[in-house]
């Protein structure tokens, strides 16, 4: 049986709520019909899309392939209708976008330039604050879309989001560390390493239940809200770090080497998504920018 668009719409809703309840209170449907969506695509595909656990259900790395496509799917449906439905005159307005900082420098840049070659008569300003004030700004109707950190989202109910980049946990470790001569390294192989923890976007806090779910309590050296600060401690040998894979670099400013290598273990990944009010209407302008970042993802 071919899946359809609303099986598909019901599964990005559960992959971002984590829950069929909430993706059914999201999507103001019944359970058991987002239960049996679920159920009819994984039989469809002939494997399992997400793991189930007592506190709901948690995506597998085949959920996340299907994912990656199910939003393309979708990008392009909203995309057609859009293009029957508005004439092609050049965009104008004004755009207001929120940005987490841990995001700012990774991946709004290249949407925002993405956007601007499209539509150079749109003004957009840009705001950087934590999740909680954004989302606070988003459900006020301060801003028209930001691009955060949406694995912590606190107000689901209210806002609705995309994702566009799924990052797991690696970890940061200076040439020459006897860790980085392993392919893979245990949580418990870092209890008593030096730990470097960046304060952005709520890393420093999911850092720290990261570690405790393994038993593991991390000796912190240093906190910071600098990703550069981080590399150049790693690299200066004055800790190690675990990090998303989106703000690895090879190099610190100094020029100095720093290793990364994957955990084993169930490790949490960190989602990256644009995120608007639910129920509000999206401008034009709006839905440009969020087209943009789709395609930023489908470029990666």
């Amino acid at each position: 049986m071919a899946f359809t668009l609303k099986q598909l719409r019901y599964f990005v809703a559960v992959a971002e709520t984590g829950t069929v309840s909430g993706a059914a209170q999201a999507l103001a449907i019944s359970q058991s019909a987002v239960t049996e969506a679920i159920r009819e695509l994984e039989a469809d595909l002939g494997l399992p899309l997400f793991t189930r656990h007592p506190r709901g259900l948690e995506i597998t790395q085949k959920g996340h392939q299907f994912l990656r496509h199910v939003n393309a799917i979708l990008a392009s449906v909203s995309d057609a209708r859009q293009a029957l439905s508005e004439e092609g005159a050049p965009l104008t307005g004004r755009l207001h976008v929120g940005v987490t900082s841990l995001v700012a420098g990774y991946v709004l840049s290249d949407i925002l330039a993405r956007f601007r070659r499209s539509n150079p008569q749109v003004e957009v300003t840009a705001l950087e604050d934590s999740g909680d004030y954004l989302e606070h700004l988003l459900v006020g109707g301060e801003l028209d879309v930001a691009v955060m950190v949406t694995s912590n989202m606190r107000d689901r109910m209210a806002l609705h989001s995309e994702i566009i980049d799924t990052s797991p946990y690696q970890l940061w470790l200076p040439n020459g560390h006897p860790l980085a001569t392993r392919p893979s390294v245990s949580i418990e192989d870092l209890a008593e390493e030096p730990m470097i923890m960046l304060r952005v976007d709520e890393i420093e806090e999911a850092t720290a239940r990261l570690l405790a779910a393994f038993g593991a309590r991390p000796r912190v050296a240093f906190r910071t809200r600098s990703v550069e600060a981080v590399r150049s401690l790693v690299a200066t040998r004055a800790g190690i770090a675990l990090l998303p894979e989106l703000v690895y670099r090879r190099w610190s400013l100094e020029g100095d080497r720093i290793v990364s290598r994957d955990v084993s273990g169930s490790l949490p990944v960190v989602q990256v998504g644009t995120v608007w009010r639910r129920g509000a209407p999206l401008s034009r302008v709006a839905r440009e920018f969020i087209q943009a970042a789709q395609i930023h993802k489908n470029a990666k």
